[in-house]
């Protein structure tokens, strides 16, 4: 049989991921050092996790209500009340989802007709662009530089809008830059955004682990934003939930109601478990100040420091990444491309990074390093990485 007639062209087209291929290799390989998983080295919490294992317990094993449980969506509204100021209504305004992946997902799909063009800051996550077309839809991407630290400017967005673009991917805090829009910065897009009529799909999974003076913000609390956005986040960083697969939406009903039917359709609803393990986390985090996510992010910001002084130091230069858990390095004094740089590296030192090429084209001269490791991993595969710059 001739599959290649048989299925999907627009399936066929979308390459594997980048990221795939570096992982499978490090993963045969013995004593290979990975810093490349963009997750958390934290085991979830125990009172999170006991939580789960409790409603299995006592038997809370059925599906949910589509939009997932009434007490996590009340959770949900009240943690976005308190940590980026928004209101939403927990009936009508929230959707329980598998993971943030799924929100967006759900969001591209409810958003985009065929030929509809969505505008994708690069470099960024790499699902976005394959699920836009996956939609019928085609990812634009913008550019964005490291001498701007990776923030979207105004002229950037301007200069990609036309007549065909309905929607703004807004990755920020940034996979795999670690790159933050701050308010000041997110007033500067706004206006453009409104005047055009677009959507904003805003990726805020990493909204707890900013690092600095400043707090995360997002767009949908300006002037003007809220009917425009569709705020996604989740669990699985801050929290330490990946493999809970617990994430959430946020709009305005009339969005959202179309992504609940695609949900219900394509899902039915988010685990059982998982959502009883997210209320807790977020119920715990209210009663206890989010302890155990301070203790991450303080974590975090030590190995982030440390990392990135390191790499400034062998000669890798890299801008301070104020969001997320990664670092990403222009290895262009090298003489070699991220992609050329990562499997010479894996090879010849048995460390294994990303080329930044798998977040876009943009990311060609850089490489993404993780600090979701331990400190004595990070500093065993620097020595490494600063020995393979050494020649030796």
């Amino acid at each position: 049989m001739d599959y290649s007639k048989t299925l999907s062209k627009n399936a066929q087209r979308i390459p594997p991921s980048g990221i795939r291929k570096f992982f499978d290799i490090a993963a045969e390989m013995d004593d290979c050092i990975s810093l490349g998983v963009g997750e958390p080295d934290f085991i979830t919490p125990q009172p999170f996790g006991a939580a789960g294992i409790k409603s299995i317990a006592d038997g809370k094993t059925q599906y949910t209500s589509n939009s997932g449980l009434k007490e996590l969506r009340m959770a949900v509204t009240c943690y976005l009340h308190e940590s980026v100021k928004i209101d939403y209504d927990p009936i009508n305004e929230v959707l329980i989802t598998v993971g943030a992946s799924e929100a967006i997902d759900l969001a591209l799909r409810a958003l985009i007709d065929p030929g509809d063009e969505v505008l994708v800051p690069s470099p960024s996550y790499v699902s976005y662009a394959p699920c836009v077309e996956l939609a019928g839809g085609l990812a634009v991407a913008i550019d964005t530089r490291a001498e701007n630290m990776f923030k979207l400017t105004p002229e950037e967005l301007e200069e990609k809008i036309t007549p065909r673009t309905k929607a703004l991917i807004l990755p920020y805090p940034n996979n795999p830059t670690g790159a933050i829009m701050e308010k000041k910065y997110l007033e500067q897009i706004a206006p453009i955004i409104i005047k055009h009529d677009l959507v904003v799909i805003s990726d805020e999974i990493y909204s707890e682990l900013t690092y600095g003076e400043e707090e995360h913000t997002s767009i949908a609390s300006l002037p003007g934003m809220w009917e425009r956005t569709i705020l996604i986040n989740g669990f699985s960083k801050a929290f330490a939930m990946t493999g809970w697969r617990i994430g959430y939406a946020a709009a305005p009903q009339d969005i959202l109601s179309v992504m609940r039917k695609i949900h219900q359709y394509a899902i039915m609803c988010a685990p059982t478990a998982g959502q009883y393990a997210a209320l807790e986390a977020l119920e715990h985090s209210f009663r206890n100040d989010y302890a155990e996510v301070k203790e991450m992010r303080k974590q975090y910001n030590e190995r982030r420091i440390y990392l990135v002084n390191r790499l400034n130091d062998m000669g890798l230069k890299c801008f301070e990444p104020r969001g997320a858990f990664y670092a990403f390095p222009s290895v262009a004094s090298t003489g070699m491309t991220g992609e050329h740089f990562a499997e010479k590296l894996l090879y010849t030192k048995k460390v294994a990074v990303v080329p930044g090429s798998a977040f876009g084209a943009s990311g060609r001269d850089f490489v993404r390093i993780s600090y979701a490791y331990s400190v004595d991993k990070i500093k065993c595969a620097l020595d490494k990485i600063e020995d393979f710059l050494a020649g030796k």
